[in-house]
């Protein structure tokens, strides 16, 4: 009994750490024989500010319903994002559809210069200095599964040293 207790607190403290924002709500219509049915369908992204992010989508007839959906979904797709000095490794592109994404690191006091999508995610993943560029399509629920997907490219030094058995110093050049 104790021991359930204890699970269900660690549990509640896990999920309170970790931020989270809608990114966009969107109204769909579904036309059937006596009329129209509305929906929502909402984005979210959840974060921890430390390299943990997740995107997520949910749909239903109330807004608030959608939003929570989007939440849970988003906390079963969190992955790790490899930060180094307050931004990420090396330039990425991230493709998704019809959306490209650029991601480039900054210096020290650059700050986030991102639009919306982008923005949410990579301020969420912890990142404090970076450029992007959000390129083609810029459907927001698109644009952030290409942010997603360069995040997941990203790698550090000692992991492509890992990946070839060398050693970093080898890597640098």
């Amino acid at each position: 009994m104790q021991q359930g207790r204890k699970q269900r607190k660690e549990l509640l403290a896990a999920e309170r750490q970790f931020e989270e924002r809608v990114v966009s709500i969107n109204h769909i219509a579904k036309v059937v024989k006596g009329g129209r049915r509305y929906r929502f369908s909402a984005v979210a992204v959840v974060g921890d500010g430390k390299g943990k992010v997740g995107i997520g989508t949910g749909k239903a007839i109330e807004v608030p319903d959608a939003i929570k959906k989007a939440v849970e979904d988003a906390k079963k797709n969190i992955i790790e994002v490899p930060i180094v000095n307050n931004t990420i490794p090396h330039e990425i592109i991230g493709k998704y559809g019809a959306s490209r994404v650029l991601l480039k690191p900054a210096v020290e006091g650059t700050g986030v210069i991102a639009g919306g999508p982008v923005r949410a995610v990579v301020e969420l993943a912890g990142i404090e200095n970076i450029l992007s560029k959000s390129l083609g399509s810029n459907t927001p629920i698109n644009v952030t599964r290409a942010t997603m997907e360069a995040l997941k490219g990203l790698r550090t030094k000692e992991q492509v040293a890992a990946i070839r058995n060398k050693t970093p110093e080898e890597i640098e050049g």
